[in-house]
C-alpha cells in the first residue's frame, strides 16, 4: 500500500476523469490520497470530492499564492472548517519568492495564521516553501518558541538548511516527481539523509510527473514511481518504503483511519 499525501484533485485537470484517476490509483496499490487545499473559499469543491470517495481525505487552507486574495481568513475559520470529519491537514500555507503572487508580508501573516491552527487542532500543517528557505526557517523556529504543532514541508526542492532546520524541529519531509528527475541530484542527497521515520511521498497532481511519465498530467497512481526512487536512494525495496510512509503518513495524518486488516 502507499499513500499520496499531497495532490489537488479538484483542480480542473481531473473534472471528466476523477473516478479513473482514483481507480488508476487504486489498482497500483495506491489506497489513500490527500487532496490539499489551495483557497478556503473553494472549499465547497474539496468537501464534494471527500465526502463521496472514502480512499480521499483533505485538507482546509490559503496557499501562499492566494494570501492577499483570503485576506481575511484567519485561525478560526481554518479551525471551523478543520472540525470536519474529513478534513485531516491544515493547509497548504507557507511562503513562496519564486512568483511573490502575494505580497511577502501578506503571505508570512496567514502562515503564521495556519500555524496557529495546526497547534490548536493537532492537525499537520502542509508547508510550501519556495526560494524562500531562511525566512521559512525563521517563521518555524520563532512559532516552535512559542509551541510546538505538527508539520511536512511537501513537495520538497529546497536546499540542506532548510531540511536539517525543519527536522531538528521534528518536521517530516515529502518527496515528489522531483525526485525522479535527472537534474536532482541534490534533493536525492537530502532525501538520503532525511530519517526514515520522517519521509513520506507525493505527487503534488496534476503538476511534477515523475519519471518516466514527464511531460504528462500528473497523477496519484505515478507516486509508485516517486517511491521506487525514493527506495533507491534509501536502499531499501519498495515494498519497504511503502510500509515505511504510509506508516508515516497514518502517525502524522492521524486523522485518517487506517486501512482494515
Amino acid at each position: 500500500m502507499l499513500v499520496d499525501s499531497h495532490c489537488h484533485l479538484d483542480f480542473p485537470d481531473f473534472v471528466a476523469d476523477l473516478d479513473g484517476v482514483i481507480g488508476r490509483a487504486a489498482a497500483v496499490g495506491v489506497e489513500r490520497m490527500v487532496t490539499i487545499s489551495t483557497r478556503v473559499r473553494q472549499f465547497d469543491r474539496l468537501r464534494a470530492i471527500v465526502e463521496n470517495r472514502e480512499e480521499v481525505w483533505c485538507s482546509v487552507g490559503t496557499h501562499c499564492h492566494h494570501a492577499e486574495e483570503e485576506a481575511e481568513i484567519g485561525t478560526e475559520e481554518l479551525l471551523r472548517l478543520a472540525e470536519h470529519p474529513r478534513v485531516v491537514a491544515i493547509g497548504e500555507a507557507g511562503l513562496d519568492f519564486h512568483y511573490d503572487y502575494s505580497p511577502r508580508e501578506r503571505q508570512e501573516t496567514s502562515f503564521r495564521a495556519h500555524i496557529a491552527a495546526a497547534r490548536t487542532s493537532g492537525l499537520p500543517l502542509v508547508i510550501h516553501a519556495r526560494e524562500a528557505d531562511d525566512e521559512v526557517a525563521r517563521v518555524l523556529e520563532e512559532e516552535t518558541a512559542i509551541g510546538a504543532f505538527p508539520a511536512l514541508l511537501h513537495c520538497f526542492s529546497s536546499g540542506p538548511e532548510l531540511a536539517r532546520r525543519a527536522l531538528a524541529l521534528g518536521l517530516s519531509v515529502s518527496f515528489s516527481g522531483i525526485l525522479t528527475f535527472k537534474k536532482s541530484e541534490e534533493v536525492r542527497a537530502i532525501a538520503r539523509d532525511v530519517p526514515l521515520d520522517r519521509v513520506l511521498v507525493e505527487t503534488d497532481s496534476p503538476y511534477l510527473a515523475p519519471a518516466p511519465h514527464r511531460g504528462w498530467r500528473c497523477e496519484p497512481a505515478f507516486v509508485v514511481e516517486t517511491a521506487r526512487v525514493l527506495a533507491d536512494v534509501k536502499g531499501v525495496t519498495l515494498e519497504e518504503i511503502s510500509r515505511i510512509t504510509t506508516d508515516n503518513f497514518h502517525r502524522l495524518f492521524a486523522k485518517v483511519a487506517p486501512p482494515a486488516a
